[in-house]
């Protein structure tokens, strides 16, 4: 469904989508730490957190750099509120969307991701618990 082309509409995220991503990473992140045991498991973690991490930290670096050093009376940060955005339109280089349906396209696969790796390490830690019979 397409949003309505005469309204007002954005190609910029709100903060609190940024906020969200980087909170279901973390998610992520911790429940990849529920298959630590014995072995070189450990080290194998220890270097996809540092990917995340790094994942994460370049652009929020980029963004920090371009926030110092943009003029703010030419180029000013046209971000609208969490809720104006969401009742709003989301434009991408294909469509418009309405941006509660941008805000689910884009945090649905990363909270899918986060939910079924706590899901693999719960069944993980039961099936070790009771596989010694």
């Amino acid at each position: 469904m397409n949003a309505d082309p005469n309204g007002p509409t954005t190609d910029r995220l709100p903060y609190g989508i940024y906020a969200i991503l980087a909170g279901l990473v973390l998610w992520f992140v911790l429940a990849a730490w529920g298959f630590a045991g014995p072995g070189y498991v450990d080290l194998t973690l220890v270097v996809v957190t540092g990917f995340f991490l790094i994942a994460m930290a370049i652009p929020f670096v980029l963004w920090r750099v371009w926030r110092a050093n943009r003029d703010p009376d030419a180029e000013p940060d046209r971000r609208a509120a969490f809720a104006d955005w969401t009742a709003g339109t989301f434009e991408t280089w294909q469509d418009r969307v309405k941006g509660s349906n941008a805000a689910a396209e884009i945090i649905l696969p990363i909270a899918a991701a986060a939910v079924g790796m706590t899901a693999f390490a719960i069944v993980f830690h039961y099936v070790a618990t009771h596989a010694s019979t």
